[in-house]
């Protein structure tokens, strides 16, 4: 086996690169632009050269190397075929047999980069040292991974994991950015909890320091205002931990993961949301389930090159 692996994370801005040993050390990172113009046809064949770039500067020997791995913001499949990732204008593509040919055949695998970010977690993160872990990622949306038996669960159409768009309110009847209602990402996401605030502050004249912020209330917002004891927020965080405890509760049905895993920029409230969420996942959970710990992510924005390339090392 080879002594070298490559994590590299594309997002819609710039695609985060990662040089890793096999045992989980990060010897370097790296970023570069993501070309997203003419549909995306440089992303690829800039990942190899950097990848080529990477390996030349360091006099490494293509024998000591195991592979690439590769997350997109799309639904992959386990063949590593992308149907559509609209942040990178591409349609359909074969990321790993085009990566591997700009590689000269060197092995390659692909992932949704939330499904990577919950691999990264459970090889050197949150989940480090369990094999089984649902991750939730609360960032603009709301992203997510399963992992069972220390592998990515991709599922027939690469849509495994994608929890924002379980139904938590069937009664909703604002449309989520998937054109379905009710979703998790419209109350647990950043954006989710700046709407619940500002729908509270609507319909409650409960006084709060939310209200001189006018439309521009955000989710740091929300929480900052309960940490100074302000009983809007308290009530407005209370309506997200349901929604969210609920939905953990109902996954740990399907799952029955060893820990649950939330990261995104919204888990940098810390363990006050920890504590909320819990509350109302034990109180729903199945009774076998109700102990399953949730944690805090611990590798932030490393995540999914972690994750990426610990695809290669099964």
């Amino acid at each position: 086996m080879g002594k070298y692996v490559f994590g590299i994370d594309v997002g819609g801005t710039t695609i985060k690169c990662g040089l890793f040993q096999t045992d989980g050390t990060l010897l370097e990172k790296w970023e570069i632009p993501t070309r997203t113009e003419n549909s995306g046809e440089a992303i690829l064949p800039d990942i190899a050269e950097s990848v080529k770039a990477k390996i030349s500067e360091r006099g490494l020997n293509k024998d000591e190397i195991v592979g690439v791995g590769i997350d997109v913001p799309g639904p992959v499949n386990e063949k590593g075929e992308l149907s559509v990732a609209v942040n990178l204008n591409w349609g359909y593509k074969d990321i790993v047999g085009e990566l591997s040919g700009h590689l000269d055949g060197m092995k390659v695998k692909a992932a949704n980069d939330a499904n990577a970010a919950a691999l990264g977690e459970m090889w050197a993160g949150g989940g480090k040292g369990t094999k089984s872990l649902v991750m939730v990622t609360l960032g603009t949306g709301v992203g997510g991974g399963i992992i069972v038996d220390g592998k990515i669960v991709a599922g027939a159409h690469g849509a495994g994991g994608e929890i924002g768009h379980a139904c938590v309110d069937p009664e909703e009847e604002t449309q989520c950015n998937c054109g379905n209602h009710g979703c998790l990402e419209q109350m647990a996401s950043a954006t989710g909890i700046a709407r619940l605030a500002k729908k509270y502050l609507a319909s409650h004249d409960t006084p709060s320091s939310l209200r001189s912020r006018g439309d521009s209330i955000s989710a740091k917002a929300v929480f900052d205002a309960l940490k100074e004891g302000d009983q809007a927020a308290a009530e407005i965080v209370e309506e997200f931990s349901e929604y969210l405890g609920n939905a953990l509760a109902i996954f740990s049905s399907v799952v029955d993961p060893e820990v649950f895993v939330i990261g995104g920029g919204v888990s940098k409230a810390g363990q006050i949301l920890i504590d909320g969420v819990r509350k109302y996942y034990q109180r729903d959970a199945f009774v076998s389930c109700k102990d399953t710990p949730i944690v805090l992510a611990d590798l932030g924005n490393d995540a999914g090159i972690y994750g990426a390339a610990r695809m290669l090392l099964d």
